[in-house]
């Protein structure tokens, strides 16, 4: 497996659907004009727990988001998709165009994490989908390490999000009911701004990848 460029972000704003037995599960939207490769990342991606919905053609998979402009497609309060995986090469709208279509064109979809899979390992094609937003290039045949490996990361992150979320609404009940804690505090003109907010300097903060692999170690 070849992988290209920086991994995730951590800012996934759907929610976990629940399986029957009370677990969360991915959602995993496919899209492959390949009858066999669909059927290859369905079966990767079931084996993974997910819960998949294969479609063949960009075009398909705009209907599906409710993209597409139709008021009979399904949308997103039915799809609550969390993954995205499109192969590059297909007729009619390539993964490529169905990526722009997704992060420059809707603002409920465009922080899903989108991966584009190919069977070419042409370097700039694989900068030009990270450039458009792209969270990883695949090569094909993707494999169920690369599957359990993404499947795994977005699975931990949404818990960490949904960790941080809690604790926020926590002390922001705390806050509220104790009148004390919301007294202000006098900052001493003498700090400046910069000591306060202590922010990272570029050369200090972490790349995307460093900090993906320290989660998964």
């Amino acid at each position: 497996m070849t992988i290209a460029g920086d991994l995730f972000r951590v800012n996934l704003p759907q929610v976990l659907d629940e399986s029957p037995s009370g677990s969360q599960e991915l959602h995993v939207l496919a899209v492959d004009d390949s009858h066999v490769d669909r059927k290859v990342i369905e079966r990767l991606l079931k084996i993974s727990s997910c819960k998949v919905t294969v479609v063949e053609s960009g075009t398909r998979a705009l209907q599906y988001l409710g993209l597409d402009g139709d008021e009979n497609s399904i949308g997103f309060n039915s799809a609550k998709v969390n993954l995205i995986m499109t192969d590059y090469s297909m007729p009619g709208m390539t993964g490529f165009e169905l990526l722009k279509k997704i992060k420059q064109e809707s603002s409920i979809f465009r922080e899903i994490p989108v991966v584009i899979m190919s069977s070419e390992n042409i370097l700039t094609r694989i900068d030009r989908c990270l450039e458009e937003g792209a969270e990883e290039f695949l090569l094909k045949p993707v494999k169920l390490s690369d599957v359990k490996r993404l499947t795994d990361f977005i699975m931990t992150s949404e818990m960490r999000r949904k960790e941080k979320r809690s604790q926020k609404r926590r002390r922001s009940d705390d806050h509220s009911s104790s009148p004390s804690t919301l007294q202000s505090t006098k900052c001493n003109p003498s700090d400046s701004l910069s000591a306060r907010l202590s922010p990272l300097s570029p050369s200090s903060m972490p790349s995307k990848r460093s900090r993906l692999q320290a989660d998964i170690d």
